[in-house]
């Protein structure tokens, strides 16, 4: 089953010809999305056809709403077995359990990760029944409204109702006297364990997410995925399973196995296809075990290129002519999470040239650029930003990246690194563009050597991009703005699709202040001003505010006024 395609079956059926599947895979590359979904859209053939195709060809029965097979069982708790919000998103509906079989009607019996999702969540063997989406769809709903009504219990079935054994919660305190340590390593090199640890990692990197929470309760377990910068709850493994998979993470991260007291970090290099997506592991203990938190770093998935972020045109010019500059102060900020590191990772692509030596410090290094020396930072032998800064400066640079300026000493090597001809770019931490500035004098750095040093400071927020398949129009309400005016009779919303896993939106885009350093900033930093006087001046060169950048943005259709309001303040 593993190496057929539908499209193959399609054509072996005689339901469609080799010019039809063509189109429908352009279609496809295109717009992303199911095959047999798309052949659908197209008119090429119906949902029927295509049931019918691959249980013919599958030897898979058909199930529907006319000859009462999609009728699940009620005296077998199914509901309990399979949880209503997996149901729902995965379009699979328990019929019956026989032994350790169940029973599940399907649309795509070829979604081999679903599958392996269902017998994970399940914790059984699968046996297949085919059926149109739609009547699962309708089945699905019919089902689990029936079992709430049944156990006077809301809509929403938890997603952490899984059967099986009730450990003895773990204790943060305990150390090997609990768990031998070779049969700890045993559990944890067990192919069931390694298969589920390998769909959670790949199952989030085909989600396109940033991270991967898993997290340790009296009686579950929690898994979750970041996408475009919300968590959302993915049905999880059983509570027995965590030591294994936080075990088997930690052998892959080269961590202590036997250490469940302290807090760890690690990374593993993940291989997917032909790609390898690099994993950074925390550990911590809680009171009922360890959570282990995962940041994803997919270059190939993070476009690092300046016009692929969300800049306007007039941003856009305003970076590339900074960038150009021979030396300089190039800082970036914004709170943790709001892209800093992927705008000055695709700044260092924009000025990337064979006769430049450029060095960068970081910590940790979080993609690896060839062409470009890296340096992780490793407070704990001394090798701070600083020392790194130091000895950078004698290995003649041209272009220096400092991941972020925390202290005065490092704030002082990079004004005069760029003082002294190097270009610099390094990030912050704060509100603003305006806000950097006057974080840099009230640390200490004299005004007299800020004032030539400084040529740029970009401030940003992420904000999610609007899905484009889904999103609705919408007459913008002045009276959210306090009665400011849009520049245009139409906005959108966010609605919901399958592209988009009915969240209304895919991808994010950078909010952004732009802040040149001209003269008569200059002037004001030289007189020590305060935020309110560095603000207009800005303004009045030509700056938008984050706030006033998101409202572009959503009269551009980009993103929602909702997205705005969240991530930026009027």
């Amino acid at each position: 089953m593993a190496h057929l395609k539908l499209g193959e079956i399609l054509l072996q059926q005689g339901l469609l010809n080799e010019e039809q599947l063509r189109e429908a895979i352009q279609v496809q590359k295109r717009d992303s999305g199911r095959i047999g979904e798309i052949l659908i859209k197209l008119g090429f053939l119906t949902e029927e056809d295509i049931v019918a195709a691959l249980g013919s060809q599958l030897n898979i029965p058909h199930a529907s709403s006319q000859n009462n097979l999609l009728k699940p069982r009620v005296d077998q708790n199914l509901d309990k077995i399979l949880p209503y919000d997996f149901a729902k998103t995965n379009l699979a509906l328990p019929l019956s359990k026989e032994d350790n079989k169940l029973t599940c009607a399907v649309d795509d019996p070829l979604d081999l990760l679903m599958l392996d999702n269902l017998r994970m969540v399940t914790g059984c063997e699968v046996s297949l029944v085919l059926a149109t989406r739609s009547d699962l769809m309708a089945a699905i709903q019919d089902f689990y409204t029936l079992a709430r009504s049944n156990a006077g219990t809301p809509m929403a079935l938890p997603s952490d109702n899984i059967e099986g054994e009730t450990p003895v919660p773990a204790d943060p305190k305990v150390g090997l006297k609990d768990n031998n340590l070779d049969d700890m390593i045993e559990k944890a090199e067990e192919p069931p364990v390694i298969k589920l640890v390998d769909l959670i990692i790949r199952q989030a990197i085909e989600q396109r997410g940033s991270d991967i929470h898993i997290e340790s309760y009296k009686d579950k377990i929690n898994l979750r995925y970041r996408i475009d910068g919300i968590l959302y709850q993915i049905p999880p493994p059983a509570r027995h399973l965590l030591l294994p998979i936080v075990s088997r993470l930690k052998i892959l991260a080269k961590l202590d196995i036997a250490e469940k007291r302290l807090p760890q970090d690690g990374s593993i290099a993940f291989k997917i296809g032909e790609r390898t997506v690099d994993l950074r592991i925390s550990t911590v203990p809680t009171v009922w075990g360890e959570k282990v938190v995962m940041r994803i770093l997919d270059k190939s998935a993070v476009p690092l290129r300046l016009e692929n972020l969300g800049f306007n045109e007039v941003q856009l010019e305003r970076i590339r002519k900074a960038l150009k500059r021979p030396y300089g102060l190039f800082f970036v900020t914004g709170p943790t999470g709001s892209g800093k590191s992927t705008t000055l990772y695709s700044a260092l692509s924009e000025v990337m040239d064979p006769r430049k030596n450029i060095v960068t410090a970081e910590d940790p290094v979080e993609f690896k650029l060839d062409g470009i020396n890296q340096v992780a930072v490793r407070p704990d032998i001394g090798l701070t930003f600083a020392s790194v800064l130091r000895a950078f400066l004698r290995q003649d640079p041209d272009i220096i990246m400092v991941g972020e300026v925390r202290d005065l000493e490092t704030a002082q090597i990079c004004v005069r690194a760029a003082l002294t001809g190097h270009f610099v770019l390094s990030t912050l931490h704060t509100n603003d563009a305006s806000a950097a500035i006057t974080r840099l004098l009230d640390i200490g750095i004299e005004s007299y050597l800020l004032t030539p040093s400084l040529s740029m400071v970009l401030a940003q927020r992420l904000a999610r991009r609007l899905c484009s398949k889904c999103k609705e129009p919408m007459e913008p309400n002045p009276d959210l703005l306090g009665g400011l005016k849009f520049n245009s009779d139409l906005i959108y919303k966010a609605a919901g699709c399958d592209e988009c896993n009915h969240t209304g939106y895919r991808g994010r885009l950078v909010i952004t202040e732009a802040m040149v350093i001209d003269d008569n900033l200059r002037e004001l930093m030289t007189k020590k001003a305060g935020y309110s006087e560095i603000l207009d001046a800005a303004r009045k060169g030509g700056m938008d505010t984050l706030f006033e950048d998101g409202i572009k943005k959503v009269e551009a259709g980009l993103t929602s006024l909702d997205e705005i309001l969240s991530v930026t303040a009027l």
